[in-house]
């Protein structure tokens, strides 16, 4: 019983070793996106001309990309932006995404220009 237990154990991983070199190599290829951006100064909700001390970016993508951050983003947010019938929200660490009934999808992220740091690129 033990050498059967044992021959399934090693059948069982070389066949789990054929699947895995079985696969093919991810390409991983870079798709388009379309999005929009704002340089500024300041905070969000008060936002002011880039200066040469103080100096963001928040960007905006949508569509497919937006659509597939959205959905690699869980869960949804329990206290959201707005109490829109059908609105949905997610946000991870600086990175937020929208999903807007009339519009769609939309994700926001950011960075301060002056230290490289990712910041959040949307405020309510």
């Amino acid at each position: 019983m033990k050498n059967i237990l044992i021959l399934l154990s090693l059948a069982t991983g070389l066949v789990s070793h054929a699947s895995a070199a079985d696969k093919e190599p991810w390409e991983a290829p870079y798709k388009p996106l379309k999005g929009e951006y704002l340089v500024y100064s300041g905070t969000l909700g008060e936002r002011q001309p880039p200066t040469r001390n103080d100096s963001k970016v928040s960007i905006r993508v949508e569509g497919k990309v937006a659509k597939d951050l959205f959905d690699a983003m869980h869960p949804d947010e329990k206290n959201k932006c707005t109490a829109e019938p059908g609105y949905r929200e997610r946000n991870k660490d600086g990175v937020s995404c929208f999903y807007y009934p009339g519009s769609g999808y939309a994700c926001y992220f950011g960075f301060d220009l002056r230290t490289g740091k990712s910041i959040g690129g949307a405020s309510c």
